[in-house]
């Protein structure tokens, strides 16, 4: 039976660097506000006519990834694009992508599952490759926040948190047992779907409408979070899904040698990690430096993680993610 590894590893965020005092310019807040709810410092935003956009910045991420796996565009077999923020409403970044990288007419598939959406790609580009179906699969997530939201008082509560970047891995079949993917888990729960989403514009709700119906205090087409809830459910959920994972493998905490959670917030990692007992060099955040980048956010800390070599050949790598849907997984990896 084959198994999936990561052969190659990519990031990119834009140059525009927005700190938590450039956004108290432009609402009620300040940096000892942010910092203390969500840990974050700065964040990157694309800044108009940088020629930046969810699918050029998931490119950019996937050359770097295919560089470091050693391959051409044409050994790519499928790619998996996952993003809430495309450049259209349709199609998706994926056809995208292989234009922009001039790629053969291989097929080119999107995922919808927000902050969960990498975890989600990666055990999707798994089961193709375990099954014998691909050889290689470019995975991408990539997200475009700053374009949609409310930069107001109004709309502080979820516009400090979000930031713009793209990371991207290639999963590559291999035959070496025990190495590579292990297992992955997956969970969704669409009874709170509504305590963090974005309404419209959607099919229930086109743009003459909301304008027709919606008082300018009231707008739907920003995104809407309850944040206690979702930190509240966030941190049981990470706790469930990374000892799902560790005992469908017969691991455990004590086992793991870098969690790469999803950058949601500080608090909840710092949560986790003193759930699970884990030193501060087994667990890696980036949320500081780049905000909630949703489905970019564990392949770009994956790929920093890597570059400044706190990952290793053998390493017990753990990645977990919980967002809108409300969707979470896990997946165990041996480096």
């Amino acid at each position: 039976m084959y198994t999936s590894r990561i052969s190659g590893l990519g990031y990119y965020v834009p140059e525009n660097i927005v700190t938590n005092d450039d956004l108290s310019k432009k609402m009620d807040t300040n940096d000892e506000w942010i910092q203390e709810r969500t840990g974050i410092q700065q964040r990157r935003h694309i800044k108009k006519g940088d020629g930046n956009s969810t699918s050029v910045m998931g490119v950019k991420a996937a050359k770097i990834a295919l560089e470091r796996a050693k391959l051409t565009t044409d050994a790519i077999d499928l790619i998996i694009f996952a993003t809430l923020s495309p450049d259209m409403y349709f199609p998706g970044g994926g056809v995208q992508v292989q234009e922009m990288m001039n790629m053969r007419t291989i097929p080119a598939l999107d995922i919808r599952n927000q902050c969960s959406g990498f975890v989600y790609a990666i055990s999707v580009a798994d089961q193709f490759i375990k099954t014998g179906m691909y050889k290689n699969v470019l995975v991408i997530g990539s997200e475009n926040h700053s374009g949609g939201l409310d930069m107001t008082t109004r709309g502080r509560g979820v516009s400090v948190i979000f930031g713009d970047g793209a990371g991207a891995a290639v999963m590559t079949r291999s035959e070496r047992d025990g190495f590579g993917v292990l297992s992955t888990h997956l969970h969704s729960e669409g009874a709170h779907a509504k305590e963090l989403s974005l309404e419209g514009p959607s099919t229930a709700h086109w743009v003459p409408e909301i304008i027709a119906e919606n008082p300018q205090e009231n707008i739907p087409y920003y995104p809407y979070m309850n944040g206690q809830f979702v930190f509240k459910n966030a941190v049981v959920r990470f706790s469930e899904v990374i000892n799902e994972g560790l005992q469908a493998n017969n691991l455990t905490a004590a086992d793991i040698n870098m969690l790469i959670p999803h950058q949601a917030n500080l608090r909840i990692s710092q949560f986790v990690q003193k759930q699970f007992k884990l030193s501060d060099d087994q667990v890696f955040n980036n949320i500081q430096k780049y905000g909630n980048t949703t489905a970019a956010s564990i392949p770009i800390a994956l790929t920093e993680a890597w570059e400044e070599g706190k990952i290793k050949e053998g390493d017990l790598v753990v990645l977990a993610a919980f967002g809108s849907g409300f969707t979470w997984g896990s997946a165990i990896i041996k480096w």
